[in-house]
């Protein structure tokens, strides 16, 4: 939500700067992004100077020599680690600046490269204003960010080559990667095979910002004898100053007490021409270069999280969120970089033409990406994934920040929300018109209007005076409600909730060290410091039963606003001079913060009621590399515009090749009136979005699925009805992306990681492992699309078999109460096609096969079933299968491919009778025309039932659709092992 609406009248802010904001909020607001509040790079003193340090080195290459050397006499190496220093020259007076380096080499075969300043680090320096805050650079980013992954290699030895100036460390399996560091100028080569894959400091942008004193020369006199204002001392460097010791933007000033601390790399990728990642921005997943040119961007991409109010699409600007890893791709081979900063980041991107390489064999671009990467503090600290494929690098990525947190089954349903439903009677009449219409749904939201005058953890006693009722009606067709709670506790009298906020001095502290206000939806309000631990311990309490009266364990939570957003504050967020818990600056933590909030929420969840242990979902719009583990996320504000449908999917996929793939748009668009045909074409579109929410403005007209009419509340129930019937499938996609890190809706690169055709297609996706291949329709009026298939299999449309068969694009029909929806051959979907009115209602119901035989007439696929709300699955209690269908044998068979566990037996006696009812096999195979029978046999039946004969129905081709077949109700049980015969 956004801090302009008619709503915000009833807020009681005093002054001139609360009448002015109220009256402003009574009206609509113009659909723009407001481009004065945020800085570009100009305004941003720390990355101005250094795009001006890369242009220097640019212009004077191959003239120019970096100023940074490592000593190598102060290398050492022990036990699968490097250690150094690189020594900064400074002027023309020999000074050098100490600059400790650790290279580490995980047993994963991703390096870390790490580079700290001797005088912070030891606290040797002076901080200007009398400043509580820390003397060292931001150290505990990995902290927040790193949860595996760090296991050190043993294998890793330094080579036995010897090269002068340089020191070369083989590791990796069988130690085919290899870093090549180059002592003068220092620079690293990332190997794998032989063949460079990544370098630093290659262009020799690296600037790491060292401390020194500010001195002011003697006031001199005038010709008058007056005093002069105070000259500053520039270095002899002749750098710019302007910016070093503070820094203003509207209407606020920066202090600095540290004064300039910026750390920068520039980071190559030779020969790769695609790379994607470092979410969250609106723009195309494949990034485009940032130097101006045709198409391309001015500016680079800035990672610093904030409240962007109606944010504008195809550009590098900040949003919500910040996970800095990058990944380069191309033909044979992709590569990541993880940069672990949490301070404001801008990246760079430029693309220039390849050199050559003997070694390349031809499947190098003919394009090398070189970005150059600016953080404001903190340390410079890197982690090098060499892949080779796309799915090594989520798989070591997860590793390091952790895999997506497997969710509630109810979480992965359709959500129903709008800013706001007004009262509880609201709530339960929208429940029930749903259930009129026959229209599933798993979960209603509120927003911050079910508050009293906006106090977090209590309810409007007008419009909600019986949540405990609301809650219960809800529980009967096992229905949840989530309601929002922000970060800002509203400043006001007889609130004990801020009464302890202050006593227990657990809020965000100003530079002074004081309780930090500032203005946000409540009015005065002061902001719940995370980083604390006693605030986290704090925040589990008021989330207790008896606490936060009115909820049950049908209650969940919605954080938002939590980038921080602060209406009053620079750039509609905190001062970077606010301290945090440990005395560290907000600009040091700034894009970590949100993920703070939503981990104390996540813990609070957990521990609502003794003995009483549920996965938690909370829905978070910040959020960092790790928030995965916690949750999901959305893309924030988004505008009821053709537009903004599509660049919902390439957003989304982005966040799950990043990491965080449960993620979602707002579906229908929050600000605006959607159409009919946008409404329903959008309901459509998110039923491929992991997380999948209608929401809208409070100042926009009802838009539930049952208001259109007809026929648009039919198509767009149609279009839930899917999501319900391939719950399983999605279900299975986010286990695989819980244990794996792998995307849950992918992009072609990721499937068809050697079509190079491919390379930039975000405009259509594919359900993890499924083998389902989707193309929303994005454009007003349209009745088909292209789709493109990036190999020789066959693919079947999903409702009538029709058969595309060729890479390359092909047309697809798609008249409004149609999805473009195919199924690549080779696959084994799972399904129920039972039509209830939530996921819960489904647990018990059976379930259907689809086998699609590929060209070679085989197919396989995965079934990953739990309770769907414990974790009781880490003991064992799931069933998890995998379906092979094999042309050679002419078998289906259903094999366990799940570990055992105490709760293994428990759990699989519970599911004995949840069957197998329908077997539809798409391709079917010529051969089996007339055939009416076939042979199924289980594991463990009687003696008598080991082999029975089920009825079979074929289906010949005809008018460009494939033959297929059924096998009816073959009764074999979803956890046992099982086979289907059609010889």
């Amino acid at each position: 939500m956004k801090m302009y609406s008619s709503s915000a009248s009833s807020l009681r802010w005093t002054g001139f700067f609360l009448i002015f904001t109220t009256f402003c909020c009574l009206f609509t607001p113009v659909v723009m992004v407001k481009h004065e509040n945020f800085k570009t790079c100009d305004q941003s003193g720390f990355c101005k100077r250094n795009r001006a340090y890369a242009d220097t080195a640019t212009q004077l290459s191959p003239g120019w020599t970096s100023p940074y050397n490592l000593d190598p006499n102060s290398i050492t190496f022990k036990d699968g680690q490097l250690s150094g220093t690189i020594l900064k020259s400074v002027g023309t007076a020999g000074e050098t600046v100490r600059l400790p380096l650790t290279v580490t080499f995980l047993e994963s075969g991703t390096a870390r490269v790490t580079v700290d300043e001797e005088k912070r680090q030891k606290g040797d320096i002076v901080l200007r204003h009398d400043s509580k805050a820390k003397k060292e650079r931001y150290n505990e980013a990995s902290k927040w960010a790193i949860v595996g992954g760090l296991k050190v290699s043993t294998g890793a030895a330094l080579s036995r080559e010897t090269e002068a100036g340089s020191t070369r460390v083989h590791y990796g399996s069988s130690g085919q990667h290899e870093a090549v560091i180059q002592h003068s100028p220092f620079t690293i080569e990332f190997k794998r095979d032989g063949e460079t894959q990544v370098k630093f400091n290659d262009r020799g942008f690296m600037n790491i910002e060292h401390w020194r004193p500010k001195i002011d020369k003697p006031v001199p006199e005038n010709n008058e004898g007056e005093e002069r204002a105070p000259e500053k001392v520039k270095e002899e460097t002749d750098e710019d100053e302007s910016t070093w010791w503070d820094e203003s933007f509207g209407g606020n000033t920066d202090s600095k007490p540290r004064g300039p601390e910026a750390v920068a790399l520039d980071i190559s990728f030779p020969g790769y021409e695609h790379v994607y990642g470092i979410p969250e921005h609106a723009s195309g997943m494949s990034l485009k270069e940032t130097r101006g040119g045709d198409g391309n961007y001015n500016e680079p991409y800035r990672l610093y999280n904030a409240d962007v109010f109606e944010y504008e699409l195809d550009s590098p600007m900040t949003l919500y969120g910040a996970i800095p890893l990058m990944q380069a791709h191309r033909k044979g081979s992709t590569v990541g970089v993880f940069w672990l900063n949490a301070a404001e980041t801008w990246i760079d991107v430029i693309k220039s033409k390849a050199s050559t390489n003997p070694l390349s064999l031809g499947v190098k671009s003919a394009v090398d990406t070189q970005t150059h990467w600016i953080s404001e503090s903190g340390l410079l600290d890197v982690f090098v994934l060499l892949g080779p494929t796309p799915k090594d690098i989520t798989q070591k990525y997860g590793e390091l920040t952790g895999f997506t947190a497997m969710p509630q089954q109810f979480a992965i349903a359709y959500h129903q929300c709008r800013w706001n439903y007004v009262t509880d009677e609201d709530v339960m009449d929208v429940d029930r018109k749903f259930d009129k219409h026959k229209i599933p749904y798993d979960v209603i939201w509120l927003d911050i209007e079910y508050t009293d005058g906006k106090k977090y953890f209590s309810w409007d006693p007008l419009s909600f005076p019986n949540p405990k009722k609301m809650h219960n009606q809800l529980d009967k067709r096992d229905r949840k409600l989530v309601a929002i709670i922000d970060p800002h506790i509203k400043n006001t009298d007889k609130y004990p909730v801020v009464e302890e906020l202050k006593s227990k001095s657990l809020a965000v502290k100003n530079k002074e060290g004081n309780d930090y206000e500032g203005w946000c939806w409540p009015g005065s309000s002061y902001w719940i410091d995370c980083f604390n631990p006693a605030s986290i311990a704090w925040w589990k309490t008021l989330f207790k039963y008896d606490a936060f009266k009115g909820t049950g364990p049908n209650t969940f939570i919605w954080n938002d606003m939590n980038e921080p957003s602060v209406f009053n504050g620079p750039e509609t967020t905190m001062p970077k001079d606010n301290l945090h818990y440990g005395n560290w600056e907000h600009r040091d933590v700034h894009n970590i913060n949100g993920m703070t909030f939503h981990n104390a929420t996540y813990e609070a969840l957990l521990e609502r009621k003794k003995g009483e242990i549920r996965r938690p979902f909370v829905l978070t719009r910040s959020f960092y590399a790790g928030s995965q583990r916690l949750g999901a996320m959305w893309t924030g504000d988004n505008l009821a515009e053709w537009s903004h449908l599509a660049a919902s999917i390439p957003m989304i996929l982005n966040q799950g090749i990043s990491g965080f793939p449960f993620a979602g748009a707002d579906v229908g668009g929050f600000f605006g009136n959607p159409s009919k045909e946008l409404l329903t074409r959008w309901y459509q579109a998110g039923t491929f979005y992991p997380f999948f929410r209608g929401h809208a403005h409070i100042d926009t007209r009802r838009r539930e699925p049952y208001v259109p009419g007809a026929p648009y509340t039919d198509i767009i129930t149609q279009a839930l009805r899917l999501r319900y019937q391939l719950l399983p499938a999605w279900y299975t996609a986010f286990h695989e992306a819980s244990i794996a890190g792998s995307p849950i809706i992918r992009p072609n690169f990721y499937v068809h990681p050697d079509d190079e055709k491919g390379f930039a297609i975000d405009d259509q996706l594919y359900i993890g492992s499924t083998g389902l291949l989707a193309k929303p329709v994005v454009t007003e009026g349209a009745d088909s699309v292209s789709v493109y298939l990036a190999d020789d299999q066959p693919y079947y449309d999903y409702f009538d078999y029709t058969l595309y068969s060729g890479a390359g694009h092909h047309t697809v029909k798609a008249p409004l109460d149609k999805i473009p929806l195919l199924m690549q051959g080779g696959h084994i979907i799972p399904r129920r096609d039972r039509p209830r009115r939530s996921s819960g209602l489904m647990k018990w119901d059976p379930f259907t096969l689809i086998v699609v035989l590929d060209s070679a007439g085989n197919a396989e696929g995965t079934l990953y079933v739990d309770d769907g709300e414990t974790f009781e699955y880490q003991q064992g209690a799931y069933i998890h299968r995998r379906f092979q269908f094999d042309k050679a044998t002419k078998a289906l068979t259903s094999i366990n491919i799940g570990e055992s566990g105490a709760k293994t037996a428990a759990w699989h006696k519970t599911m004995a009778k949840v069957r197998v009812e329908k077997v539809i096999i798409v391709g079917a195979l010529d051969e089996w025309s007339g055939k009416t029978e076939v042979v199924v046999s289980e594991e463990g039946a009687k003696e008598s039932a080991r082999r029975k004969k089920v009825g079979f129905t074929y289906h010949p081709a005809q008018s460009g659709r494939a033959a297929w077949a059924v096998v009816r109700d073959p009764k074999v049980g979803i956890g046992k092992g099982w086979k289907v015969d059609f010889s």
